[in-house]
């Protein structure tokens, strides 16, 4: 197994962010994802005033918005000019979980906005961030905080072995049990609280690793493997009502094609890279949970590196993803 792979006031301020610590059960984030793709398109062809009216269309009919597009909107209002817009967004951001450590290591932040522009930021954070941490479950944060903890002991045990049978070994013997214990505390949380993701606990990676730990154990294992095909229609009903995001199913089902396909396939393009053959199949699995093409992923990339902008894109992988010839 890859295991290297792996280691890896008031009235004002409820405006900015949704105060409530519960989605409505109607909401469909479905197209949620589909409306943030547009916007993305309309990025890719330098069209940014009208990608920051699709951002602010989705902001205004959905309570809970991911961290990642706040960011976005925010970059997009400085690039155009609307520095107004652009610190509106960031005050949104920072009450959605953004730190000011890393706001302030934010390249094109930094050269956008002025020493009174962040004096003004500094004045509201702990108001804002006030927000965010009433907003998430810090008992429930702590809870999985403890599971990645041992999660990622346990994984580290395995990556300094360096004999490759004796980790193979140590990953038979000790991994899992570990992990179906994982998994079985996963689904009791999932049972009454939903799936722990950036909502509930403002971190979107920590149950996506544990879920691909144990999606990685070799083929034998996650082939006959049931606890994962019992959480997966959870996984999709949470992410219909904006529990988890695309990134992380995408993460999570690319470790298991992957490990059960012995490295020959990969649904979502990521840990295999696509080739001209199955390019058009990996975009249509990816449209399916509200994730944008490879080659929109490219484009965006290429704006990076012409604005200086970040979008935040998954970096599982570095940089474009690239299509090989078959």
């Amino acid at each position: 197994m890859k295991i290297r792979f792996l280691i890896i006031l008031s009235s004002f301020l409820c405006s900015l962010t949704a105060c409530d610590k519960s989605i409505k059960e109607d909401t469909d984030y479905n197209k949620y994802h589909s409306a943030t793709i547009l916007a993305e398109e309309l990025i890719s062809q330098e069209k940014f005033e009208d990608a920051l009216l699709k951002y602010e269309k989705l902001f205004s009919e959905y309570d809970f918005i991911f961290l990642r597009d706040y960011k976005v909107a925010s970059q997009i209002s400085l690039l155009i000019g609307e520095k107004e817009k652009g610190l509106i967004y960031i005050k949104k951001a920072i009450s959605n979980g953004w730190g000011l450590t890393k706001l302030k290591e934010q390249k094109f932040l930094s050269e956008n906005l002025l020493d009174s522009d962040w004096k003004n930021i500094e004045n509201h954070y702990k108001d804002l961030r006030s927000l965010f941490l009433n907003r998430i479950d810090s008992t429930l944060k702590n809870r999985i905080n403890l599971m990645i903890e041992k999660d990622q002991k346990l994984a580290y045990e395995a990556y300094i072995i360096e004999d490759e049978q004796e980790q193979e070994k140590f990953i038979s013997e000790n991994f899992p049990k570990h992990s179906e214990e994982q998994l079985i505390n996963l689904i009791e949380i999932m049972e009454i609280n939903d799936y722990p993701g950036e909502f509930l606990i403002g971190n979107d990676f920590w149950v996506s690793t544990i879920l691909s730990h144990h999606n990685s154990q070799g083929a034998d294992y996650v082939r006959k493997d049931t606890l994962y095909d019992f959480i997966k229609p959870e996984l999709i009903k949470s992410l219909k009502k904006g529990y988890i995001s695309p990134y992380e199913i995408a993460l999570v089902e690319d470790w298991k094609k992957t490990v059960t396909s012995e490295w020959n396939e990969s649904p979502y393009g990521y840990l295999n890279p696509p080739n001209v053959s199955n390019i058009s199949k990996i975009n249509k699995t990816r449209k399916a949970i509200g994730l944008r093409s490879v080659e929109l992923r490219n484009k965006l990339i290429d704006i990076e590196v012409k604005t200086g902008m970040n979008f935040y894109l998954p970096d599982w992988v570095d940089g474009k993803i690239k299509i090989k010839e078959k």
